[in-house]
């Protein structure tokens, strides 16, 4: 007899707790619903994070995981190489799956398991969590409802100053565990899947310029977690050569001749994760900051310009959804695992998979991934180069 799923019946295991982990547990634990265990690279490193995480079970392996009937779905946390193992693995020992991007390598694996998990009837979700900022979706059901007009240009950028030193290092600067692109891959990829959710409009063509600033970087030989502080010395390093973009700019021709512009860098000084858009159209404009995630600016021609602050009472039923807090109560980047996942879970304990899903699929991962592929092209060819 198959369980009837609850919250507190619902099983969920996770792989992978390194920087992002910790936060999709955070998020589960503030929905009420507990994670069950966890895998990850080595038995003692699962061990010592499930007591550090208060999760019960540490499982020896990912199989492992995936052998105890008590899990029903699986978060994948893990560098982006075993993400289409995990997920294909996860999905054929019929496990609901929730997934980091990017959803693979690339677009063969990813187009993979989208029929897997349509074939399989599992949920499946891609951690695109910045949608679930309430002016993120504030400035959606602008757009929606005709309050920009036509659009005319969608530009902005993501900009981080994390690997800006040589000295700075993290296993996305592989390509064997990051995949051949990473600024692109790790943070553009947000920014693209986030004007496409607030527009509708999917990309046709591209032109993509990169640049590694530091070909050689000074690889540690001894293990860092991301953002975490390094003191080494001279001798704990060695010379590695980087293969992977620090900085990209990529025009966009989008559907209906719309025009667009990105630029990402993971070397840009004092910015420490700023994800910037704004969207000109033929009545206003609207622009948001995620350094200032409570506000939203919208632009005027023959009126005064607005600051619309994040306030539940004021906002569209959509927006309304993903803020818990009344105004002046500031929302921030740990609540958009916490709305993302009250959707996911909503979701699947309803039971009614042939629903709609209102949150990013294994498809919304595939479409980043054929993007992303269309780009890497595009630098690599300098020229404009067909989004599949």
């Amino acid at each position: 007899m198959t369980k009837r799923l609850t919250k507190q019946t619902i099983g969920v295991g996770v792989a992978g707790t390194g920087f992002i982990g910790p936060a999709h547990v955070e998020g589960l634990r503030r929905n009420g619903i507990q994670v069950l265990g966890l895998a990850e690279n080595t038995p003692e490193n699962a061990r010592a994070k499930a007591a550090e995480l208060g999760i019960p079970r540490a499982y020896d392996s990912f199989d492992a995981m995936l052998a105890d009937p008590d899990i029903d779905i699986v978060h994948l946390a893990t560098p982006n190489l075993l993400h289409h193992p995990y997920a294909k693995a996860a999905l054929l020992a019929g496990k609901h799956v929730v997934c980091e991007k990017p959803l693979a390598m690339n677009s063969t694996e990813s187009a993979e398991l989208v029929k897997l998990a349509a074939q399989t009837g599992r949920v499946n979700a891609i951690n695109f969590n910045i949608r679930m900022y309430p002016m993120v979706q504030q400035a959606r059901s602008l757009v929606q409802a005709g309050e920009i007009g036509d659009l005319f240009i969608l530009q902005g950028s993501y900009l981080q100053d994390w690997l800006l030193f040589k000295t700075d290092w993290n296993w996305r600067l592989e390509p064997g565990q990051g995949g051949t692109l990473r600024a692109v891959g790790d943070i553009g990829s947000h920014w693209l899947d986030l004007l496409t959710f607030i527009t509708g409009l999917h990309v046709e063509e591209v032109y993509a310029d990169f640049k590694t600033f530091h070909p050689i970087r000074k690889k540690p030989a001894k293990p860092v977690e991301t953002y975490t502080g390094k003191i080494l010395t001279p001798e704990d390093y060695i010379d590695q050569p980087i293969y992977t973009e620090d900085y990209a700019t990529i025009l966009l021709h989008y559907e209906n001749g719309v025009r667009g512009v990105l630029t990402v860098s993971q070397v840009s000084s004092g910015r420490k994760n700023r994800l910037f858009y704004e969207i000109s159209g033929s009545k206003s404009s609207v622009g948001w900051d995620s350094e200032r995630p409570n506000e939203l600016w919208v632009g005027h021609r023959t009126e005064p310009n607005q600051v619309i602050m994040k306030d539940p009472s004021l906002l569209s039923p959509e927006a309304r959804e993903t803020a818990s807090y009344p105004g002046g109560h500031n929302e921030g980047f740990p609540d958009t695992f916490k709305q993302l996942y009250t959707k996911v879970y909503n979701y699947i304990l309803a039971g009614d998979f042939n629903k709609q899903p209102d949150f990013p699929t294994f498809a919304d991962g595939h479409y980043e991934m054929q993007l992303c592929e269309a780009i890497e092209r595009s630098a690599k060819e300098g020229k404009w180069i067909k989004v599949k």
